[in-house]
């Protein structure tokens, strides 16, 4: 590899939500760069076509499946990865959910959904997998934030709450496990082309606002997140903690 510094040959990634969307194209780019990739989804079957996916590719990938949410399940799972398949040298904390309506109006069980799934998990999950790591002295966590983490936009103020929340632990796991050799940083992704942006992509009104509000001028395509995670995964990255990069078209830089 003519770069050794993005080199992640050796290193198992754990990547949660990676069935498909972000967290597929973050694997498939981590995989590309040496790296084992471990596909998460509650859906085993669907998490298995991801990762035959990887391997017809050439490249390598596993399957497990558990509820981010559940933290008996995620202490379970975690400890079987480091038994059967060896130490997790990268997490990737990509579980994500929306839901959309005024703030009024919003129910209370999808409130809680978003806590669930949106920050308690990467807690659930940065914990478990970090108490590993703390005993090797050494490894990478990339939560998912958002450019929600620092802007609001009409009937999603909750899901604005849960990635600034992500932002802010972010912050708190660097500040706890740095002393202990983890680098902790997050990706907060703009608008891009995914499974949760559905309805908005096929507002033709939205899209139109959307890219007049971007300066590079359009939707960001998922592919390009996976360079920033094999930067903040690698050796590359080893003094940087505690950050948030914002890969967003430049959405956060204007107004």
């Amino acid at each position: 590899m003519p770069y050794p510094l993005f080199s992640l040959e050796g290193r198992l990634a754990l990547i949660t939500g990676s069935s498909q969307g972000i967290g597929f194209a973050i694997a498939r780019g981590l995989a590309m760069h040496g790296a084992a990739v471990i596909i998460n989804g509650r859906d085993e079957a669907k998490a298995g076509t991801a990762a035959e996916e990887l391997q017809r590719e050439g490249l390598t990938a596993h399957v497990s499946a558990f509820d981010v949410t559940d933290p008996a399940a995620v202490h379970a799972a975690v400890d079987a990865i480091e038994t059967e398949k060896g130490a997790i040298d990268i997490l990737v904390n990509n579980a994500g959910m929306q839901h959309r309506a005024p703030l009024e109006e919003f129910p209370h069980d999808k409130w809680h959904q978003l806590l669930e799934t949106n920050i308690s998990s990467v807690f659930y999950v940065g914990q478990s997998v970090a108490r590993h790591m703390i005993g090797r002295g050494r490894g990478k966590i990339i939560n998912i934030a958002s450019v929600q983490s620092e802007l609001a936009r009409p009937s999603i103020a909750p899901y604005t709450a849960t990635k600034g929340a992500v932002r802010n632990l972010t912050r708190g796991m660097c500040t706890d496990w740095a002393r202990h050799g983890l680098q902790v940083n997050a990706i907060a992704p703009g608008y891009f082309k995914t499974p949760l942006n559905k309805a908005l992509i096929e507002n033709a009104e939205f899209s139109t606002w959307l890219e007049k509000r971007t300066p590079a001028g359009r939707w960001g395509d998922v592919e390009e997140l996976a360079g920033a995670a094999v930067f903040l995964a690698s050796d590359a990255s080893s003094f940087i903690n505690g950050q948030v990069l914002h890969i967003d078209g430049g959405i956060t830089a204007s107004i």
